[in-house]
């Protein structure tokens, strides 16, 4: 009994003044979020991360800041269980930048949690411990478990950094992490709802609108996330659409940026062989030219991301570029060091 009394005062030193958290919703929902919102669905989600077994909802303290938006995204969901605050994040696309983020985030909740509460006090001021987790579901192919650090933005790395913050970043996408999915029937669910949208956009002769229709029917019928879809389907398909062509034209963006720093290492390039071609010939200088702005472009990126601690692999990766090529610039830069 007193051991309940305990928990119960130490679950109040954590409440929320809900006053200071009315925003205007500036950002777009999600489905993951939409359907976590939903108590039961989120604590089935903590039990299968956790390897817990709570049957009780109000157990969950959920905190997530609703004006914390940063650039139009937010923190899907944040929450207090067990005494340790949990930032829970959905993507679609690769980010290894969700420490800085999530750093921004935990900040603003630590804020809010000791506002009452004075930090020059000779008592030191008890917080709920951290964890930050990414559930993943983009077309990029991941491990079903990595890890993020914010060391690894750092312009100087550091073996033992003074502030660091890691998230775990779960592959949730339909044939991954079996035994995660096995213990969280809504995140099975979830995960092939989206595998079967993807499926359906992917044909030419099929419009979004009607790609995500089809998946949400199909699953209804098939008893995929049914009663979550029926009482949402309206809003699922809105949101479903926003969320794949938010998708698509951040793999466009990506892609005009890395060609636009290329076409930006070819001019450098051409003008450089135009100097080369007043001897040699205008033609092969230019060509020539060309070539050295190619590498000279490659060079810079390569060393920038050696710099943040990047592997070969990695860089070739990010890149999309041979990793023999990488290798050799990589080689070519630690004999100039």
């Amino acid at each position: 009994m007193a051991k309940r009394k305990n928990q119960k005062r130490r679950s109040k030193k954590y409440q929320v003044n809900n006053r200071q958290l009315k925003a205007k919703r500036m950002y777009k929902d999600t489905i993951f979020r939409m359907l976590y919102h939903d108590k039961e669905n989120l604590l089935s989600l903590y039990n299968a991360v956790n390897g817990r077994e709570y049957t009780d909802p109000e157990k969950l303290q959920v905190v997530t800041l609703e004006n914390a938006i940063y650039m139009g995204m937010k923190n899907d969901l944040a929450f207090i269980m067990d005494m340790n605050l949990y930032l829970y994040e959905h993507q679609s696309t690769y980010n290894p930048n969700i420490p800085l983020r999530n750093l921004f985030y935990i900040a603003d909740e630590y804020q809010r949690l000791v506002v009452r509460k004075s930090l020059y006090s000779t008592v030191i001021q008890k917080i709920p411990t951290p964890r930050f987790l990414v559930f993943y579901n983009g077309t990029k192919e991941v491990e079903d478990r990595s890890e993020f650090r914010l060391s690894s933005a750092y312009e100087n790395p550091t073996e033992n950094p003074d502030l660091e913050l890691r998230v775990t970043m779960l592959n949730v996408n339909d044939g991954h992490s079996s035994d995660l999915m096995e213990h969280c029937r809504t995140l099975k669910e979830y995960a092939q709802y989206v595998a079967r949208v993807r499926k359906y956009a992917a044909k030419q002769d099929v419009s979004l609108e009607e790609a995500v229709t089809r998946a949400v029917d199909e699953c209804i019928e098939e008893g995929i996330l049914a009663e979550f879809l029926l009482k949402n389907k309206t809003e699922v398909i809105k949101v479903s659409i926003y969320e794949y062509d938010k998708e698509f034209e951040e793999k466009k963006l990506r892609k005009a940026e890395y060609e636009a720093g290329r076409q930006d290492g070819i001019e450098i390039g051409r003008q450089d062989g135009i100097e080369i071609g007043r001897q040699d010939g205008i033609e092969i200088g230019r060509q020539d030219g060309i070539e050295i702005g190619k590498r000279i472009l490659l060079e810079k990126i390569i060393k920038k991301k050696l710099k943040k601690g990047k592997s070969t692999e990695q860089i070739a990766d990010e890149l999309e570029e041979d990793i023999n090529i990488i290798q050799k610039v990589v080689e070519k830069l630690k004999r100039q060091i």
